[in-house]
Parts: structure tokens; sequence; C-alpha cells
């Protein structure tokens, strides 16, 4: 039997909390959080199940999970930040920031275009190894060398892994942070959320499983 859902709900979407229970005992959810935050209240934080696969680990307020691409909407806030601040500018080149960008005709390619997947380079050009794309200052290297796929601007192709790489580096040549920090001290902690840019060892027991 599934542990049962916990939180609060207004009463206007007091039926999310059945259907959250129902969609964990059906098996299409091990376990799950729900937020709905309307002009800045929560009108919906709700959560339950495991957050094991063998289901001994009931799902808690501040179970953490793995948001995937999600981040990519953080990290263009984090790019929108800088522009109100008058940091960056959407329509200035890449290579204005981090000249090193410009090699290989990558010279006009500006900054809206790597918020919105435009850029042309949408991943690295030749195969890369898991050191590659888990060292920074290695991808942004590598990224910089190579020549972009398409005319920026012309199309569009989802950045699935460069995008963190391509904002990091122009916001860490601003500010001189990096991209994790500034999401902590400019995003997170005044919000009170707990995101991170990978997990801090003290966080790692609320981590839930990945299950395929």
């Amino acid at each position: 039997m599934c542990p049962p859902v916990k939180g609060t709900s207004e009463k206007s979407f007091s039926g999310l909390r059945g259907l959250l229970g129902k969609h964990i005992s059906q098996g299409h959810e091990v376990g799950a959080s729900i937020v709905v935050n309307i002009d800045g209240q929560n009108v919906v934080d709700i959560w339950g199940g495991y957050f094991d696969e063998s289901g001994t680990r009931i799902w808690e307020k501040d179970t953490i999970v793995n948001v995937f691409s999600t981040t990519k909407t953080i990290t263009s806030l984090a790019a929108l930040i800088l522009i109100d601040r008058g940091l960056i500018s959407p329509y200035e080149n890449v290579a204005t920031y981090w000249p090193e960008f410009a090699a290989n005709g990558k010279q006009y390619i500006e900054i809206r275009h790597i918020i919105s997947h435009t850029s042309g380079v949408p991943g690295l050009e030749q195969p890369g190894t898991l050191d590659d794309v888990c060292n920074f200052d290695k991808a942004v290297t590598l990224l910089a060398s190579q020549p972009p796929w398409w005319t920026p601007g012309t199309a569009s192709g989802y950045h699935s892994f460069t995008h963190g790489f391509l904002i990091g580096q122009v916001l860490r040549k601003v500010t001189g942070q990096t991209l994790k920090d500034f999401i902590q001290d400019e995003i997170a902690k005044p919000l009170d959320a707990n995101f991170q840019l990978g997990v801090i060892d003290s966080d790692l027991h609320h981590v839930s499983d990945l299950i395929p």
C-alpha cells in the first residue's frame, strides 16, 4: 500500500491530491512532488510515494530530484539577470565577452543565439568523452575552437548539453563567478530554494533514485 499523499493545497486545487495518489498507486510514478505557485504563493505543495525503486524510503517534502533540462530555464534566467543589469546585451556578439569564441567563423554569434538554441553550436564537433563534458574548462575550450554547424540565427537545434557551457562561460567572463555559484547567490538563496548544479554531500541522502 502506498503512503498517503501529504502537503497542502487550496480548495480549488483539491483534486490534484487524489490524482497524484491514483497516479502513484497505479504504478505510473514511484514518487513525485507537485508545487503550483501563483503570484508568489504556493497554492499547491503536495508529495507522495517513494523515492527508491524498492519502495522502502518514503518521498518527503525535501526530496531532491534530477531536473535534467529544466536547468536550461534557470541558466537562461541567469543570462536574463545579466541582461537586466546591463552586463551583457542579447544583440552583442558572444566574442565581445569571450574573445576565444570568435574562432572558426563564430565571431557573429550573438548572446540571443546561445540562449535560443540558434547559435549553430549544439554539440561537440568531434566525439567527446565523459571527462570532456565533466570538465568545464576543457568543454568550453573545445566549443570555442570549433566552427558553427549552420549560419547562426538561421536555424534552431537543441543545445542539449552545450547550453550551460556557452552561457556559463559568458557569465564567468563577465562576473568572475561560476554558473553554479551565480545561480546559488542570485536565484536559489533569495528564493529559499534548494536548486543546485551538482549536489552537496549533506544533501545526498535526500536525492531520489533515477529509475529507468
